[in-house]
């Protein structure tokens, strides 16, 4: 049973995920970008035409975003690489300083409003943002580190994503502004760039003394853990999508993913929060900063808060609003999020803070100066979300199904000429169709949809009607050479799940996704067409991909989740037939739990079976080391740590019935 956890890879957390998704967001992962793919091509005349078209339409003479991302910057290095303790390169601000420029134009294979978006990303260094009273770092990770000087000391707030760049701000400021302590750290929501530092600023001894507050809303160390344990395999996968993390840094590959660059790969942390945040008006004064919390859990991320100063009329939006339009529902995977209840927060923030804030501030991108300026800003992000949100459902109730409201849903002029709502990150389309997902599920209400085929064999019913591979290929080509990618995207993809071995279909289809990804707006859009490009080129990657169980992670994790976790591992057609019960006694936590295999499935409660086939005695302790990899299980049964007791044989048996997810499977090919 616990041997197969490190392989496993349990309570794995993207490298992000944005955030989101932040979870992450924000992740990337899979090993460092992949070299140069010499089967890469340049922009059509069709994408050529269809990003001037855009730069034709927005209002790119407005260079007041441009403005914003520079003021009040103190100081940045010449060059900004980062590395871990043995000279690991973990963050390369140069990779994308060789080809992205603020006086150069969009290329051919970049949407210029992603292009603009990603040379605002990196205006990077130390910024004022409060005269003599909050700081920014911002460029040293997808995400910024914010610094507010109290009496004595620092307290920061969102240390990004690795401790190695959190350290390297720290000591930026350090440096620039006088050195100070870290007095208290604030962590916004439970998403890795937003916590993941925290060792770089802090130690544990000075937590545990008392000398250092934690600081974060009620359920973080819950939400950090439970949000990607059970589909943690299948969103790392495709988080590699989401966040280009293989691609060339070029004007062919990755360019940015709309919240920041891209993540960095150092060392990710947890310290355990010692104060927690469960209301709105719920305040703090720490080294003399006063702090009014405003809690807005079910926006962006399950747990989350925004935070006011009063004494400077700053507010800290966390990632409740960015200058992108945000996911309500990412492309790596996760629970759709409820853009009306988004859209509630933000207008509450604008009621209750909105008459004293001179200044708004983020965890990612820049600030805005100006109560007018923010209350217009705070608007136009509340009513992106709540017309999303309303003009999905009244569409849905006239009939229309997801795809056809991503089709026929359009922002006003208002809202869609506005950068700051723009789809960088989260797009109209996919937000639309998250928004007909969250109300009404899978389902479109068609009969043929209710028990269609699966992609393989319905791809070849689809090639066997449409007269063969090559007829469709024939077809495909002149749909391509017209421009129409996304018809040959969905056509093509029948003809290489019909046959993974037609070598002509793949490389039109990864033609297709690459023009595609030249045309997409939004970061993550041009990462997951580029990487399908790749892979249809290239195959699947068979090294490398997610290391992202920290131990902080790994040890916060209690032993229902441990189990929950097994339960989804069980297969069920081994299962099948099978009556196998199980103790486990935590004796560092004293606790026992007891295991029940049978109906093919595992429950299991907080109170031993009687008459178990075997009991597991171990600390809590020993599993973590277990599935960090430091002890085998051989090796802990041998060295007294793990004792088993009862019948060994189903023990065994158990473990037998317990799939091992593999990292790389197949996503454009079947």
């Amino acid at each position: 049973m616990l041997g197969g956890l490190a392989v496993a890879g349990v309570a794995t957390t993207l490298i992000a995920a944005c955030n989101d998704d932040s979870n992450g967001g924000a992740s990337g992962g899979g090993g460092g970008p992949v070299k140069t793919d010499n089967s890469v091509k340049g922009a059509t005349e069709a994408t050529k035409a269809a990003n001037q078209k855009l730069l034709d339409t927005l209002p790119f003479n407005d260079k007041s975003d441009f403005e914003d991302a520079k003021r009040g910057l103190i100081a940045r290095p010449d060059t900004l690489t980062i590395k871990d303790a043995n000279g690991n390169v973990v963050w390369d601000l140069e990779e994308y300083k060789k080809y992205i420029a603020d006086d150069k134009p969009a290329p051919d294979t970049v949407n210029p409003s992603l292009w603009r978006m990603t040379q605002l990303n990196m205006q990077y260094g130390l910024f004022e943002v409060v005269k003599d009273r909050i700081y920014q770092v911002r460029g040293y990770d997808l995400s910024n580190i914010t610094f507010i000087k109290g009496d004595t000391g620092w307290i920061v707030i969102d240390p990004v994503v690795s401790a190695e760049t959190a350290k390297a701000a720290l000591d930026l400021a350090n440096e620039k502004l006088g050195p100070r302590p870290v007095v208290a750290v604030v962590h916004s929501h439970s998403h890795i760039d937003h916590y993941g530092g925290v060792r770089g600023v802090v130690n544990q001894a000075d937590v545990d003394s008392g000398k250092v507050k934690i600081i974060a809303p009620v359920n973080f160390v819950e939400d950090v853990i439970s949000e990607n344990v059970i589909a943690g395999n299948a969103m790392s996968r495709r988080a590699v999508y989401m966040f280009g993390a293989l691609l060339p840094r070029n004007a062919q590959g990755g360019v940015g993913a709309g919240l920041g660059q891209t993540n960095s790969t150092g060392t990710a942390g947890m310290i355990i929060p010692t104060d927690i945040i469960d209301h709105t008006g719920q305040k703090m004064t720490i080294d003399g900063v006063e702090m009014e919390f405003q809690y807005t859990p079910g926006t962006e991320a399950p747990t989350e808060m925004n935070t006011f100063f009063p004494q400077f009329k700053a507010m800290w939006m966390a990632e409740n609003t960015t200058n992108t339009m945000h996911n309500l529902l990412t492309l790596r995977g996760a629970q759709v999020r409820d853009g009306l209840v988004w859209a509630k927060f933000i207008d509450e923030t604008i009621r209750r803070y909105g008459p004293n804030t001179e200044v708004k501030f983020q965890s990612h991108h820049w600030p805005r100066w100006g109560n007018a300026n923010i209350i217009d800003y705070w608007k136009r992000q509340r009513d992106l979300y709540k017309y999303t949100h309303d003009q999905s459902v009244r569409m849905m109730n006239n009939g229309l199904v997801g795809s056809e409201i991503a089709e026929e849903i359009t922002l006003p002029p208002e809202l869609n000429n506005f950068w700051p709502d723009r789809g960088y990150y989260g797009t109209l389309k996919h937000n639309s169709r998250a928004v007909y997902q969250r109300y009404m599920g899978w389902y479109d209400a068609n009969p043929s949809d209710l028990d269609d085929l699966p992609p393989e064999p319905a791809a070849k019913k689809y090639v066997e009607y449409m007269g063969g591979e090559g007829a469709v290929l024939d077809k495909a080509k002149k749909d391509f050479d017209a421009g129409n990618y996304r018809w040959t995207a969905t056509v093509l993809k029948q003809v290489v799940f019909a046959n993974p071995d037609n070598t002509d279909a793949k490389n039109l289809l990864a033609d297709s996704y690459e023009q595609l990804g030249y045309q997409a707006e939004s970061g993550p859009w041009r990462s997951i067409y580029l990487q399908g490009a790749y892979e249809l080129r290239n195959g699947v990657p068979d090294t490398g991909g997610l290391d992202s169980a920290s131990p902080d992670t790994v040890r916060a994790m209690p032993p229902d989740m441990l189990f929950d976790y097994l339960a989804v591992r069980l297969n069920g057609q081994k299962a099948t037939g099978k009556n196998l019960t199980m103790n486990v006694n935590f004796k560092d936590i004293n606790k026992e739990y007891g295991l029940t295999v049978e109906n093919a499935v595992l429950n299991y409660a907080p109170a031993p079976v009687p008459n178990a086939n075997a009991t597991v005695t171990l600390d809590k302790a020993t599993l973590d080391d277990i599935q960090l990899g430091n002890l085998k299980l051989e090796d802990a049964i041998a060295q007294n740590k793990v004792t088993i007791d009862g019948n060994r044989g189903s023990f065994d048996e158990f473990m037998g019935l317990l799939d091992t997810f593999p990292f790389w499977f197949n996503i454009v090919t079947p």
